[in-house]
Protein backbone atom coordinates (compact mmCIF):
# COMPACT_ATOMS: atom_id res chain seq x y z
CA UNK A 1 0.00 0.00 0.00
CA UNK A 2 2.84 2.39 0.88
CA UNK A 3 4.57 1.61 -2.43
CA UNK A 4 1.31 2.24 -4.38
CA UNK A 5 0.75 5.61 -2.59
CA UNK A 6 4.29 6.72 -3.38
CA UNK A 7 3.82 5.70 -7.00
CA UNK A 8 0.62 7.79 -7.34
CA UNK A 9 2.23 10.81 -5.68
CA UNK A 10 5.18 10.51 -8.03
CA UNK A 11 2.85 10.24 -11.05
CA UNK A 12 0.75 13.30 -10.10
CA UNK A 13 3.78 15.34 -9.16
CA UNK A 14 5.50 14.57 -12.43
CA UNK A 15 2.49 15.59 -14.63
CA UNK A 16 3.37 19.28 -15.10
CA UNK A 17 6.93 18.37 -15.96
CA UNK A 18 5.84 15.81 -18.52
CA UNK A 19 3.39 18.31 -20.01
CA UNK A 20 6.34 20.47 -21.01
CA UNK A 21 7.20 17.82 -23.63
CA UNK A 22 4.68 18.52 -26.39
CA UNK A 23 5.44 15.35 -28.34
CA UNK A 24 3.13 12.39 -27.64
CA UNK A 25 4.67 9.17 -28.90
CA UNK A 26 2.10 6.45 -29.55
CA UNK A 27 2.16 3.32 -31.62
CA UNK A 28 -0.36 2.38 -34.26
CA UNK A 29 -1.89 -0.11 -31.83
CA UNK A 30 -2.27 2.61 -29.19
CA UNK A 31 -3.78 4.87 -31.84
CA UNK A 32 -6.63 2.41 -32.41
CA UNK A 33 -7.00 1.42 -28.77
CA UNK A 34 -7.41 5.05 -27.69
CA UNK A 35 -10.22 5.54 -30.22
CA UNK A 36 -8.45 8.46 -31.89
CA UNK A 37 -9.84 9.80 -35.16
CA UNK A 38 -7.99 12.37 -37.24
CA UNK A 39 -9.27 15.01 -39.63
CA UNK A 40 -7.96 18.00 -41.58
CA UNK A 41 -8.25 21.58 -40.39
CA UNK A 42 -11.08 23.53 -41.99
CA UNK A 43 -10.02 27.06 -42.84
CA UNK A 44 -12.72 29.73 -42.48
CA UNK A 45 -12.94 33.41 -43.36
CA UNK A 46 -15.62 34.44 -40.83
CA UNK A 47 -15.45 34.12 -37.06
CA UNK A 48 -18.67 33.57 -35.06
CA UNK A 49 -18.47 35.91 -32.07
CA UNK A 50 -21.69 35.54 -30.10
CA UNK A 51 -25.42 34.96 -30.11
CA UNK A 52 -27.78 37.74 -29.02
CA UNK A 53 -31.53 38.51 -29.16
CA UNK A 54 -32.74 41.30 -31.45
CA UNK A 55 -35.90 43.10 -32.48
CA UNK A 56 -36.80 44.11 -36.04
CA UNK A 57 -37.72 47.80 -36.24
CA UNK A 58 -38.62 50.31 -38.94
CA UNK A 59 -36.12 53.18 -39.36
CA UNK A 60 -37.71 56.53 -38.45
CA UNK A 61 -37.06 57.88 -41.94
CA UNK A 62 -39.13 55.05 -43.45
CA UNK A 63 -42.23 55.50 -41.27
CA UNK A 64 -45.03 58.01 -41.90
CA UNK A 65 -48.17 59.10 -40.07
CA UNK A 66 -51.09 59.98 -42.37
CA UNK A 67 -53.28 62.58 -40.67
CA UNK A 68 -56.49 64.46 -41.46
CA UNK A 69 -55.54 67.72 -43.21
CA UNK A 70 -58.93 69.24 -42.22
CA UNK A 71 -61.54 68.57 -39.59
CA UNK A 72 -64.54 66.56 -40.74
CA UNK A 73 -66.38 63.24 -40.77
CA UNK A 74 -64.86 60.03 -42.14
CA UNK A 75 -67.20 58.70 -44.81
CA UNK A 76 -65.03 55.80 -46.03
CA UNK A 77 -61.73 54.01 -45.33
CA UNK A 78 -60.02 52.16 -48.18
CA UNK A 79 -57.05 50.46 -46.46
CA UNK A 80 -56.67 47.96 -43.63
CA UNK A 81 -53.71 46.87 -41.54
CA UNK A 82 -51.29 44.80 -43.65
CA UNK A 83 -52.41 46.23 -46.99
CA UNK A 84 -49.75 47.36 -49.43
CA UNK A 85 -50.51 50.84 -50.75
CA UNK A 86 -49.04 52.91 -53.57
CA UNK A 87 -47.94 56.51 -53.42
CA UNK A 88 -50.91 58.92 -53.92
CA UNK A 89 -53.42 56.09 -53.45
CA UNK A 90 -56.62 57.33 -51.77
CA UNK A 91 -56.74 55.92 -48.24
CA UNK A 92 -59.78 57.72 -46.80
CA UNK A 93 -62.65 60.05 -47.71
CA UNK A 94 -63.57 62.89 -45.36
CA UNK A 95 -66.55 65.25 -45.53
CA UNK A 96 -65.15 68.61 -44.44
CA UNK A 97 -67.20 71.85 -44.25
CA UNK A 98 -63.93 73.74 -43.79
CA UNK A 99 -62.87 72.56 -47.24
CA UNK A 100 -65.82 74.40 -48.78
CA UNK A 101 -64.61 77.63 -47.18
CA UNK A 102 -61.12 77.15 -48.58
CA UNK A 103 -62.48 76.40 -52.06
CA UNK A 104 -64.67 79.49 -51.98
CA UNK A 105 -61.72 81.63 -50.94
CA UNK A 106 -59.68 80.16 -53.80
CA UNK A 107 -62.36 80.93 -56.40
CA UNK A 108 -62.76 84.45 -55.01
CA UNK A 109 -59.01 85.01 -55.14
CA UNK A 110 -59.01 83.72 -58.73
CA UNK A 111 -61.74 86.18 -59.77
CA UNK A 112 -59.97 89.09 -58.15
CA UNK A 113 -56.70 88.02 -59.76
CA UNK A 114 -58.30 88.05 -63.24
CA UNK A 115 -59.74 91.53 -62.67
CA UNK A 116 -56.39 92.79 -61.41
CA UNK A 117 -54.66 91.25 -64.45
CA UNK A 118 -57.07 92.98 -66.85
CA UNK A 119 -56.47 96.32 -65.09
CA UNK A 120 -52.73 95.63 -65.19
CA UNK A 121 -52.77 95.02 -68.97
CA UNK A 122 -55.00 98.03 -69.59
CA UNK A 123 -52.95 100.51 -67.55
CA UNK A 124 -49.73 99.15 -68.99
CA UNK A 125 -50.99 100.06 -72.47
CA UNK A 126 -52.27 103.47 -71.32
CA UNK A 127 -48.90 104.23 -69.68
CA UNK A 128 -47.09 103.55 -72.97
CA UNK A 129 -49.52 105.91 -74.75
CA UNK A 130 -49.00 108.60 -72.08
CA UNK A 131 -52.65 108.69 -71.05
CA UNK A 132 -52.16 107.94 -67.32
CA UNK A 133 -49.67 109.13 -64.77
CA UNK A 134 -46.87 106.92 -63.50
CA UNK A 135 -48.37 106.95 -59.99
CA UNK A 136 -51.57 105.25 -61.21
CA UNK A 137 -49.48 102.60 -62.98
CA UNK A 138 -47.57 101.89 -59.77
CA UNK A 139 -50.84 101.48 -57.83
CA UNK A 140 -52.24 99.11 -60.50
CA UNK A 141 -49.05 97.04 -60.56
CA UNK A 142 -48.97 96.85 -56.75
CA UNK A 143 -52.61 95.71 -56.65
CA UNK A 144 -51.92 93.03 -59.26
CA UNK A 145 -48.89 91.70 -57.30
CA UNK A 146 -51.04 91.53 -54.17
CA UNK A 147 -53.76 89.53 -55.95
CA UNK A 148 -51.15 87.12 -57.34
CA UNK A 149 -49.91 86.46 -53.78
CA UNK A 150 -53.47 85.97 -52.50
CA UNK A 151 -54.23 83.45 -55.27
CA UNK A 152 -51.02 81.51 -54.54
CA UNK A 153 -51.85 81.48 -50.84
CA UNK A 154 -55.37 80.18 -51.47
CA UNK A 155 -54.02 77.48 -53.77
CA UNK A 156 -51.40 76.35 -51.24
CA UNK A 157 -54.07 76.14 -48.53
CA UNK A 158 -56.03 73.75 -50.76
CA UNK A 159 -52.90 71.66 -51.33
CA UNK A 160 -52.25 71.54 -47.58
CA UNK A 161 -55.89 70.50 -47.11
CA UNK A 162 -55.19 67.47 -49.29
CA UNK A 163 -56.48 68.48 -52.71
CA UNK A 164 -54.37 67.29 -55.61
CA UNK A 165 -53.23 69.53 -58.45
CA UNK A 166 -55.75 67.85 -60.74
CA UNK A 167 -58.57 68.50 -58.25
CA UNK A 168 -57.57 72.17 -57.93
CA UNK A 169 -57.42 72.60 -61.71
CA UNK A 170 -60.88 71.01 -62.01
CA UNK A 171 -62.24 73.36 -59.35
CA UNK A 172 -60.76 76.35 -61.12
CA UNK A 173 -62.25 75.24 -64.44
CA UNK A 174 -65.70 74.01 -63.35
CA UNK A 175 -66.12 76.20 -60.21
CA UNK A 176 -67.94 73.33 -58.51
CA UNK A 177 -67.53 73.20 -54.71
CA UNK A 178 -67.24 69.84 -52.94
CA UNK A 179 -66.80 68.96 -49.27
CA UNK A 180 -65.35 65.56 -50.22
CA UNK A 181 -61.68 65.38 -49.20
CA UNK A 182 -59.49 62.51 -50.39
CA UNK A 183 -56.61 61.58 -48.10
CA UNK A 184 -53.72 60.02 -50.05
CA UNK A 185 -50.73 57.89 -49.13
CA UNK A 186 -47.42 59.85 -49.10
CA UNK A 187 -45.36 56.76 -50.00
CA UNK A 188 -45.48 53.27 -51.41
CA UNK A 189 -45.50 51.01 -48.38
CA UNK A 190 -47.48 48.83 -45.98
CA UNK A 191 -50.18 49.88 -43.51
CA UNK A 192 -48.92 49.07 -40.01
CA UNK A 193 -51.72 50.64 -38.00
CA UNK A 194 -55.21 52.08 -38.54
CA UNK A 195 -56.21 54.60 -35.88
CA UNK A 196 -59.81 55.53 -36.82
CA UNK A 197 -63.09 53.98 -38.00
CA UNK A 198 -65.66 55.07 -40.57
CA UNK A 199 -68.21 57.54 -39.20
CA UNK A 200 -65.77 59.06 -36.73
CA UNK A 201 -65.54 62.84 -36.47
CA UNK A 202 -61.99 64.16 -36.71
CA UNK A 203 -60.10 67.23 -35.66
CA UNK A 204 -57.51 68.78 -37.94
CA UNK A 205 -54.22 66.78 -38.06
CA UNK A 206 -55.72 63.82 -36.20
CA UNK A 207 -53.80 60.64 -37.22
CA UNK A 208 -55.50 58.10 -39.50
CA UNK A 209 -52.86 55.55 -40.52
CA UNK A 210 -49.26 54.57 -39.81
CA UNK A 211 -47.51 53.50 -43.01
CA UNK A 212 -43.95 52.29 -43.51
CA UNK A 213 -41.62 51.42 -46.34
CA UNK A 214 -40.39 47.94 -45.36
CA UNK A 215 -37.67 47.65 -48.01
CA UNK A 216 -35.20 48.79 -45.36
CA UNK A 217 -35.33 47.47 -41.79
CA UNK A 218 -33.08 47.60 -38.75
CA UNK A 219 -32.10 45.03 -36.16
CA UNK A 220 -31.76 46.38 -32.64
CA UNK A 221 -29.45 43.88 -30.93
CA UNK A 222 -28.84 43.67 -27.18
CA UNK A 223 -25.13 42.95 -26.65
CA UNK A 224 -23.91 41.99 -23.13
CA UNK A 225 -21.77 44.93 -22.05
CA UNK A 226 -18.82 42.71 -21.14
CA UNK A 227 -18.63 41.43 -24.73
CA UNK A 228 -19.33 44.61 -26.68
CA UNK A 229 -15.59 45.14 -27.10
CA UNK A 230 -15.53 42.21 -29.54
CA UNK A 231 -17.98 43.90 -31.92
CA UNK A 232 -17.02 46.35 -34.65
CA UNK A 233 -19.05 48.46 -37.06
CA UNK A 234 -19.24 46.49 -40.30
CA UNK A 235 -19.49 43.04 -38.68
CA UNK A 236 -22.01 40.70 -40.27
CA UNK A 237 -25.18 39.59 -38.48
CA UNK A 238 -26.89 36.33 -39.35
CA UNK A 239 -30.53 35.91 -38.33
CA UNK A 240 -31.50 32.47 -37.07
CA UNK A 241 -32.49 30.38 -40.08
CA UNK A 242 -29.72 31.75 -42.28
CA UNK A 243 -31.86 33.52 -44.89
CA UNK A 244 -31.46 37.08 -43.61
CA UNK A 245 -28.19 38.93 -43.19
CA UNK A 246 -27.44 42.38 -41.86
CA UNK A 247 -24.45 44.58 -41.14
CA UNK A 248 -23.63 46.40 -37.90
CA UNK A 249 -23.98 50.15 -38.53
CA UNK A 250 -23.92 51.56 -34.98
CA UNK A 251 -22.76 50.62 -31.50
CA UNK A 252 -24.43 52.37 -28.58
CA UNK A 253 -22.46 54.56 -26.21
CA UNK A 254 -24.47 53.76 -23.07
CA UNK A 255 -25.46 50.66 -21.10
CA UNK A 256 -29.07 49.76 -20.36
CA UNK A 257 -29.19 49.77 -16.53
CA UNK A 258 -32.03 47.22 -16.47
CA UNK A 259 -30.24 44.38 -18.28
CA UNK A 260 -26.65 45.65 -18.62
CA UNK A 261 -26.65 45.42 -22.42
CA UNK A 262 -25.47 47.80 -25.13
CA UNK A 263 -27.63 48.51 -28.17
CA UNK A 264 -26.14 47.60 -31.54
CA UNK A 265 -27.97 48.48 -34.75
CA UNK A 266 -27.70 46.45 -37.94
CA UNK A 267 -29.15 47.36 -41.34
CA UNK A 268 -31.15 44.67 -43.17
CA UNK A 269 -31.81 44.56 -46.88
CA UNK A 270 -35.34 43.15 -46.79
CA UNK A 271 -36.37 43.18 -50.45
CA UNK A 272 -37.27 39.47 -50.25
CA UNK A 273 -39.64 39.93 -47.28
CA UNK A 274 -38.02 37.22 -45.18
CA UNK A 275 -38.46 39.16 -41.95
CA UNK A 276 -41.16 41.42 -40.49
CA UNK A 277 -41.23 44.62 -38.47
CA UNK A 278 -41.80 44.00 -34.77
CA UNK A 279 -40.44 40.45 -34.94
CA UNK A 280 -38.13 39.20 -32.18
CA UNK A 281 -35.29 37.05 -33.51
CA UNK A 282 -32.09 35.35 -32.42
CA UNK A 283 -28.97 36.57 -34.16
CA UNK A 284 -25.37 35.53 -34.51
CA UNK A 285 -22.67 38.17 -34.99
CA UNK A 286 -19.88 37.15 -37.35
CA UNK A 287 -16.58 38.92 -37.92
CA UNK A 288 -14.26 38.66 -40.91
CA UNK A 289 -11.01 36.85 -40.06
CA UNK A 290 -8.92 39.72 -41.38
CA UNK A 291 -5.17 39.44 -40.80
CA UNK A 292 -5.23 36.03 -39.12
CA UNK A 293 -5.71 32.40 -40.04
CA UNK A 294 -8.75 30.80 -38.44
CA UNK A 295 -9.87 27.19 -38.44
CA UNK A 296 -13.06 25.42 -37.41
CA UNK A 297 -12.64 22.29 -35.30
CA UNK A 298 -15.03 20.15 -33.21
CA UNK A 299 -15.26 21.18 -29.59
CA UNK A 300 -14.11 17.70 -28.58
CA UNK A 301 -10.83 18.23 -30.48
CA UNK A 302 -9.72 20.86 -27.95
CA UNK A 303 -8.05 19.97 -24.67
CA UNK A 304 -7.46 22.37 -21.80
CA UNK A 305 -4.41 22.36 -19.55
CA UNK A 306 -3.69 25.02 -16.93
CA UNK A 307 -5.93 27.54 -18.74
CA UNK A 308 -4.39 26.96 -22.19
CA UNK A 309 -6.24 25.33 -25.10
CA UNK A 310 -4.46 22.69 -27.17
CA UNK A 311 -5.10 20.63 -30.28
CA UNK A 312 -3.17 17.47 -31.09
CA UNK A 313 -1.42 17.64 -34.46
CA UNK A 314 -0.52 14.36 -36.16
CA UNK A 315 3.13 13.66 -37.03
CA UNK A 316 5.25 10.59 -37.80
CA UNK A 317 5.79 9.71 -34.14
CA UNK A 318 2.24 10.34 -32.93
CA UNK A 319 0.91 13.79 -32.04
CA UNK A 320 2.20 17.18 -30.99
CA UNK A 321 0.22 19.13 -28.38
CA UNK A 322 -0.08 22.53 -30.06
CA UNK A 323 -1.30 25.61 -28.13
CA UNK A 324 -4.14 27.52 -29.81
CA UNK A 325 -6.47 30.39 -29.03
CA UNK A 326 -10.24 29.86 -29.15
CA UNK A 327 -11.64 32.98 -30.87
CA UNK A 328 -15.23 31.88 -31.45
CA UNK A 329 -17.81 29.16 -30.95
CA UNK A 330 -20.70 27.93 -33.08
CA UNK A 331 -22.90 25.08 -31.87
CA UNK A 332 -20.65 21.99 -31.59
CA UNK A 333 -17.63 23.64 -33.23
CA UNK A 334 -15.01 26.14 -32.14
CA UNK A 335 -12.91 28.56 -34.16
CA UNK A 336 -9.22 28.58 -33.31
CA UNK A 337 -6.07 30.36 -34.34
CA UNK A 338 -2.45 29.52 -33.62
CA UNK A 339 0.84 28.30 -35.10
CA UNK A 340 -0.87 26.28 -37.82
CA UNK A 341 -0.54 26.26 -41.61
CA UNK A 342 -3.94 24.74 -42.38
CA UNK A 343 -2.43 21.60 -43.92
CA UNK A 344 -2.15 19.71 -40.63
CA UNK A 345 -4.21 16.74 -39.54
CA UNK A 346 -5.46 16.87 -35.96
CA UNK A 347 -7.22 14.52 -33.57
CA UNK A 348 -10.91 15.27 -33.92
CA UNK A 349 -11.87 12.46 -31.54
CA UNK A 350 -9.99 10.98 -28.62
CA UNK A 351 -8.46 14.24 -27.37
CA UNK A 352 -9.23 13.31 -23.76
CA UNK A 353 -7.27 10.08 -24.05
CA UNK A 354 -4.40 11.87 -25.78
CA UNK A 355 -4.33 14.49 -23.03
CA UNK A 356 -4.15 11.80 -20.38
CA UNK A 357 -1.32 10.13 -22.27
CA UNK A 358 0.43 13.49 -22.71
CA UNK A 359 0.22 14.30 -19.00
CA UNK A 360 1.38 10.84 -18.08
CA UNK A 361 -1.99 9.80 -16.70
CA UNK A 362 -2.80 7.23 -19.33
CA UNK A 363 -2.11 3.52 -19.24
CA UNK A 364 0.68 2.03 -21.18
CA UNK A 365 -1.04 0.32 -24.03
Amino acid sequence: MRILLCTLLLLIGSSPIQAQNEQINISQMQFYNLGVKIGRLQSIEQIPLLYAPAKVVVPPSQEFIVSAPQAGLISKLNAAVGDRVEKDQVLAHINSPELLTLQRQFLKAGSEHRLAWLAYQRDKKLLREGVIADRRWQETRSLYSSKVSELNEAKQLLEIAGMSKADIDSLQKNRHLSSQLNVRSPITGVVLERMVVAGERLDILEPLYRIANLNLLWLEINIPQERVGLIKVGDQVLVEGGEVRAKISMLGQSVNPDNQTVLARAVIDNNRRKIRAGQTVNTQIIQAAAGQSAYKVPNVAIAQNEGQAYVFVRNDDGFVATPVTVIGRQDEDSVISGPLTGREEIAVRGAVALKANWLGLGEDE
